[in-house]
């Protein structure tokens, strides 16, 4: 069977791939994230990331770093799954998995022209994404994309865990 994802990559093997599309005239645009339970806010986040450029690097969190800034029950999906189904989606061009709390060892190597986060990073009152000041030392640019409301890997948790409650509570097979 032929396989059409886009690779799953060690970051050596990004900066590589980034080079050689920088190299061909294309610009590179980097996000990151975990990624659990992908759901359709995910996939316009993504599409959208990618429209800012020619190529999109997806960095993923890996299973320990989702369980250390998400909780002991985080991921819901293990980290290859999660990674294959990312590689999947037609606008990712590569996709990383890694281990630390931020990426910024990651924009540092990739060295993207954009660096794409949502919205909720850009809150007057909130945290700025520790890898913006990376991306702007070497003249990148930080943009930040609307999330599509109603979309959440916990909100999707919530309504399996109300469901499966309700099933249970009134008998019901499911």
């Amino acid at each position: 069977m032929q396989d059409f994802n886009a690779p799953v990559v060690e970051l050596d093997e990004a900066a590589a791939l980034a080079e050689r599309w920088r190299a061909a005239g294309e610009s590179v645009v980097f996000t990151n994230g975990h990624f659990d339970l992908l759901h359709a806010g995910h996939v316009f986040y993504l599409q959208t990331a990618r429209a800012q450029g020619d190529r999109l690097v997806v960095a993923m969190n890996s299973d320990a770093s989702t369980r250390l800034r998400k909780g002991p029950q985080r991921p819901i999906v293990p980290q290859a799954e999660r990674a294959e189904l990312l590689a999947a989606l037609r606008c990712v061009d590569a996709v990383i998995i890694f281990e630390s709390e931020d990426c910024r060892e990651l924009v540092q190597a990739v060295q993207p022209q954009v660096y794409a986060k949502g919205s909720d990073w850009n809150r007057p009152d909130g945290p700025r994404p520790p890898e913006a000041a990376v991306v702007e030392s070497y003249g990148g640019r930080v943009v930040y994309l609307d999330l599509v409301p109603g979309f959440s890997t916990t909100s999707i948790i919530t309504t399996i865990l109300t469901r499966f409650t309700e099933t249970q509570t009134t008998g019901e097979r499911s």
